[in-house]
C-alpha cells in the first residue's frame, strides 16, 4: 500500500508539475511553429533568390558578350580613327581658306594659300573613287579658278609700272616681287597652264619693249661719244717721226680687262667736250650687255622654269638669290657708275641692269647649270624674245666699230675683251649671250687679220721700193722712217705681248 501511496502521490506532483508547466509548454509549441513558418518563408525567398541569381548571372554574361563586342568595335575604329581624320582633314576645305580667296586680293597670305590649296586639288583627283570628295570636286573646282582669274590680274598689274616707264628698276620687281610670289606662278603653271602662258608672253612682250627702249637709247649715246674721236689705221710705214710717234699707251690696254676702267655712262653723252677711246665704247657696251642679259637669263630660269612636282610647304625669298640694290636704267641720268669684277669662279662680276658692280655674286633657285637641254629650250627662247632686239643693236654697232677700221692694237684689245667677257658669261652659264659673243668674236678676227695683212704688205713695197701714190713719186728710204718704222713695230709687239696670255699665239704672231 505504501508503495501505490507513493506512486500515485508521485503522479499527482508530476501531474501538478505539468499543469503548471502547461503554459510555458504552449508558448514553447507556438514559437515552433513560428519557427517552422519562419524557415518555411525563407526556403520558399531563398528559393525565390536562388531563381533571380540564376537571371542576373545569365544577364552578366549577355553583358560580358557586348562589352567584348563593343571592346573589338571600338579598336577596329581606333585603328581607322588617324586615316579617317587625315582623309577628313585632307579632303575638307577650311573655310579660312575659301574667304581668303575669295574675299582678299594677292598678296603674302595666298602664297601659303594657294600652295594648300594646289595640295588639296591633287588629294581630290587621287580620291576621285570618294563620294565625298566628288561632292567637293565642284566647290575645289570653283576656288581653282577664282585663284586662276585673281593671279592673272595680279601678275599682269605688276607690269604695269615697267609698261608705262623705262625709269623703273626691273631688278627690283624681279627680286622683291616676282620671285617672292613664284609659288602662284608655279600654281598657274600646273593647275591653269593657258594664264601661265599668258602671264609668260605678257611679261616677255614687257621686258623686250623695256630692254629694247634701254638700249637703243645707250647705243645711241655711244655713238655721239664714237663720233667725237673718231680713229683710222695709220700704216706701219707712215710718218717720219718728227712728231715722236706712237708709245705705249697702258691705260688703253686696260680696257682689255673686266675689272678695267668704270664703263660709260649715258649721260656722259650730253658733254659735247667728252671723248673715250674706242675700245672703251665696247667694252662698255659689252659689260652693260653682259650684265643685263646674264641676269635676264638667271631670272627666267629661276621664274618660269617648270615644275612637274608637287610644290614645296613654303618658298623662302632669299636676299642672296637676287641683289635688291640694282640701279634704275634711266634715259635721263644714264646707266649706274660701276665696275666690274673679274676673277671668281662663280663670277663676282654682279648682274645689274645696265651697270656693273664688284659685290656678290647672284644666286638663283635653280641654276641653269643643272638643267639638261629639254629644261633649257623653252628658258632659251624666252631669253631670245626678250633680248632680239638688243642683240641686233650690239650686232649693229659692233659693225659700226669696223667702219673705218680701227689700228691693230685697239683692235686686238677689243678681241681680248671679248674673249674675257666670253670667259664671264661661261661662268654665268648664259649659253645664248655665250653664242652671241662667239659670233662677235668671229666677227673681229678677220679685221685684225686683214689689217696686220696690210702692214705686210707695205712692208713689202717699201722694201721692194714700190709704195707711190697718185701724186707722189716712190718714198724714199731714210734713217728717220726707217727708225720711225721700228718705233711703231716696237710698240706694237709690246702691246701684243701684254694682251696675250697664251705663250703660244699662232693667230698674234703668225704674221
Amino acid at each position: 500500500m505504501t508503495q501505490d501511496t507513493r506512486s500515485a502521490s508521485e503522479v499527482g506532483q508530476r501531474s501538478l508539475f505539468y499543469h503548471g508547466q502547461a503554459k510555458d509548454f504552449v508558448d514553447l509549441h507556438e514559437q515552433v511553429e513560428t519557427s517552422v513558418n519562419l524557415l518555411d518563408s525563407l526556403e520558399s525567398f531563398l528559393s525565390t533568390f536562388q531563381k533571380d541569381l540564376s537571371s542576373v548571372s545569365g544577364q552578366i554574361s549577355e553583358l560580358q558578350e557586348r562589352s567584348k563586342d563593343i571592346d573589338n568595335r571600338l579598336k577596329s575604329r581606333r585603328r581607322i580613327e588617324k586615316p579617317l581624320s587625315s582623309l577628313l582633314s585632307d579632303l575638307a576645305i577650311p573655310p579660312s581658306l575659301a574667304v581668303t580667296i575669295l574675299d582678299t586680293d594677292v598678296g603674302e597670305p595666298w602664297i601659303a594659300t594657294i600652295t594648300d590649296l594646289e595640295r588639296r586639288l591633287d588629294i581630290l583627283k587621287v580620291r576621285s573613287r570618294v563620294k565625298a570628295a566628288r561632292d567637293l570636286g565642284d566647290i575645289a573646282e570653283g576656288l581653282r579658278i577664282v585663284a586662276a582669274t585673281k593671279l592673272r590680274t595680279f601678275f599682269l598689274a605688276l607690269l604695269q609700272p615697267i609698261r608705262t616707264s623705262v625709269t623703273t628698276n626691273m631688278q627690283v620687281m624681279q627680286t622683291s616681287i616676282f620671285v617672292k610670289y613664284r609659288a602662284l606662278y608655279v600654281f598657274l603653271q600646273r593647275q591653269a597652264p593657258n594664264v601661265a602662258s599668258e602671264v609668260q608672253k605678257a611679261y616677255t612682250s614687257t621686258a623686250r619693249t623695256y630692254y629694247e627702249t634701254g638700249f637703243r637709247r645707250y647705243v645711241r649715246s655711244l655713238g655721239w661719244i664714237k663720233a667725237r674721236t673718231p680713229e683710222k689705221p695709220e700704216s706701219i710705214i707712215s710718218g717720219n717721226g718728227d712728231n715722236g710717234g706712237p708709245y705705249l699707251d697702258q691705260d688703253r690696254l686696260a680696257y682689255a680687262k673686266m675689272d678695267g676702267p668704270s664703263v660709260i655712262l649715258a649721260y656722259m653723252a650730253d658733254d659735247k667736250t667728252h671723248e673715250e677711246p674706242i675700245e672703251a665704247i665696247l667694252r662698255s657696251l659689252f659689260l652693260v650687255l653682259m650684265d643685263n642679259a646674264t641676269a635676264e637669263y638667271a631670272f627666267i630660269a629661276a621664274f618660269f622654269r617648270s615644275e612637274s612636282f608637287a610644290p614645296p610647304p613654303a618658298i623662302e625669298t632669299n636676299s642672296a638669290i637676287f641683289s635688291p640694290t640694282a640701279t634704275v636704267l634711266s634715259p635721263d641720268i644714264g646707266f649706274d657708275d660701276r665696275r666690274s669684277n673679274a676673277g671668281s669662279e662663280i663670277g663676282t662680276h654682279v648682274s645689274r641692269p645696265f651697270s656693273g658692280d664688284g659685290h656678290g655674286p647672284r644666286d638663283v633657285t635653280a641654276r641653269p647649270g643643272f638643267m639638261d637641254k629639254t629644261e633649257r629650250a623653252p628658258l632659251d627662247a624666252i631669253w631670245k624674245q626678250i633680248l632680239d632686239p638688243v642683240l641686233e643693236y650690239c650686232k649693229t654697232f659692233v659693225t659700226t666699230v669696223l667702219e673705218p677700221m680701227p689700228p691693230a692694237v685697239p683692235l686686238l684689245t677689243m678681241i681680248r675683251l671679248t674673249e674675257a667677257v666670253i670667259t664671264e658669261v661661261q661662268k654665268r652659264d648664259c649659253p645664248p649671250l655665250e653664242n652671241f659673243l662667239f659670233t662677235m668674236r668671229l666677227q673681229l678676227w678677220p679685221a685684225f687679220q686683214k689689217i696686220m695683212s696690210e702692214h705686210c704688205d707695205s712692208l713689202k713695197k717699201l722694201a721692194e721700193g714700190r709704195i707711190t701714190s697718185y701724186f707722189s713719186r716712190a718714198t724714199s728710204t731714210t734713217d728717220a722712217s726707217v727708225a720711225n718704222i721700228c718705233n711703231r713695230y716696237v710698240v706694237m709687239f709690246n702691246s701684243f705681248v701684254i694682251l696675250t696670255d697664251q705663250e703660244e699665239e699662232t693667230m698674234i704672231f703668225s704674221k
